[in-house]
């Protein structure tokens, strides 16, 4: 688990093909003295799994699945990454849950200032709409965020000075593709809220607001 408040940025120092996947290292300024072997790292919100590291840099191996479902595919050798280690029971727990699992992948679609703070608009797809709500946490590229507004699947993004410094924000322009992880929660309820037809195996969830009527979730 994370709590998607980014504690370095690295860089993609190689990206190598390997049996149909990649393997992939990172530098980093990130204090890795702690790491052990099988730590998760969350790189630009994806959970890695360290398979080697040194004093600064680690290399994990990404599947097929994470290549389908993330960023990651585009990679290029110098880019910058957002960079977090597992939490610890001690951490201070500044962000919201991230398990480093993302759900799919938005876009960049307005970028402005707002006084000294930056203004981005993010498309997600349709199918995540449903996990968004205003003042609600996401986590985009593994940083903890807040939705300011929400219309339809197009989220507000507010962001401070210091986030966008400490982060990879700064490279964000019209265009760019962001990893998109939906608060952990949202996916349990509408789990729960089926209840004995989740166990159905349609691969299209049955959550509609009609259900939620007949289930007496709405007046």
């Amino acid at each position: 688990m994370f709590t998607g408040i980014i504690e370095s940025v690295g860089q993609v120092e190689s990206v190598q093909p390997l049996g149909g996947d990649i393997r992939l290292r990172i530098r980093t300024a990130l204090d890795l003295s702690d790491v052990h072997l099988g730590d998760s790292i969350a790189t630009n919100g994806i959970c890695l799994t360290v398979i080697d590291w040194g004093a600064d840099w680690y290399s994990a191996d990404v599947s097929r699945e994470s290549l389908n479902r993330t960023t990651l595919a585009q990679w290029k050798v110098g880019q910058l990454v957002n960079v977090e280690k597992a939490m610890l029971p001690t951490t201070r727990f500044g962000g919201h849950i991230v398990s480093g699992h993302v759900d799919d992948v938005g876009e960049i679609s307005v970028v402005r200032h707002d006084a000294r703070s930056l203004y981005f608009e993010v498309t997600a797809p349709i199918a995540l709409a449903k996990y968004l709500a205003e003042k609600g946490s996401i986590t985009v590229d593994g940083v903890s965020l807040t939705i300011n507004h929400l219309r339809g699947h197009i989220l507000s993004l507010n962001l401070i000075p210091h986030t966008a410094e400490r982060t990879n924000i700064q490279t964000w322009k019209v265009g760019t593709k962001v990893n998109l992880e939906v608060d952990i929660l949202a996916r349990y309820i509408e789990r729960l809220l089926l209840g004995d037809r989740a166990a159905e195996t349609s691969p299209e969830s049955k959550l509609s607001m009609d259900f939620l009527a007949q289930n007496g979730f709405l007046k």
